[in-house]
């Protein structure tokens, strides 16, 4: 079995904030500090957000995807689905499985009114107002497996988002996904690699799950009205 990496989520995001100390000073440097916004993915991921912006005095910020499951295995992600009802299709295993368009579509409405219910309830509201146009946007989990949900977070934030730099930031993923990652963001961070890889949690000595409660109080600490 493989040794844990890290005690719990508050010691992995002090360690990615560490590694994130150079966007701090670099907007510094433009007087600008507030140019950065870090986007965790609920829910174990807004727990590293939070002590990532707390260390580099930046905003926080929530992003909400659903994967699309295949007709035959709920648990198999063909797509993800982002807060303004876009999606993002694995065309492989769409092609390959031969998925109607008509499914697709019937998933992608009901994902899309889970997201919204999930947005209002953590942040207030669904909308995002620009919020990462021209900015330097922090994408945080709490570790990557398949890579659907980020890679689908990533690709809305960055081209339908418009921001002006992304950084995808980790402390664990498998390392076949690397590749991926940096094709949509200016730099990733990933603090380990293990392999064999398996599952998250193996590397986290307190891996609970994080109720919605938590989340809510997070928020309420950057102003949302959770």
């Amino acid at each position: 079995m493989q040794p844990a990496i890290f005690q719990n989520r508050v010691d992995a995001g002090e360690k990615l904030a560490e590694r994130l100390l150079w966007l701090e000073q670099s907007q510094l440097k433009e007087r600008d500090p507030q140019n950065i916004v870090i986007v965790g993915i609920p829910r174990g991921g807004v727990i590293i957000a939070d002590i990532i912006a707390s260390k580099l005095g930046a905003k926080l910020d929530i992003v909400v995807s659903r994967k699309i499951g295949a007709p035959d295995n709920s648990e198999l992600a063909i797509g993800a689905v982002m807060p303004n009802g876009s999606y993002f299709l694995n065309q492989e295993i769409v092609d390959r499985r031969n998925i109607p368009l008509d499914y697709i579509q019937e998933q992608a409405r009901a994902q899309a009114k889970e997201i919204e219910r999930r947005l209002t309830s953590y942040r207030g509201t669904k909308e995002y107002d620009n919020e990462f146009d021209g900015k330097t946007v922090v994408l945080v989990d709490d570790g990557i497996a398949t890579g659907a949900t980020m890679l689908a977070s990533a690709r809305w934030i960055k081209n339908e988002q418009h921001c002006k730099q992304l950084v995808i930031a980790v402390p664990v993923a498998p390392g076949e996904i690397l590749t991926q990652l940096k094709q949509v963001a200016e730099e990733v961070i990933v603090l380990d690699t293990p392999d064999p890889f398996i599952a998250i949690g193996r590397f986290y000595e307190d891996f609970d799950q994080i109720s919605d409660n938590q989340v809510k109080e997070i928020m309420k600490k950057y102003g949302y009205k959770a």
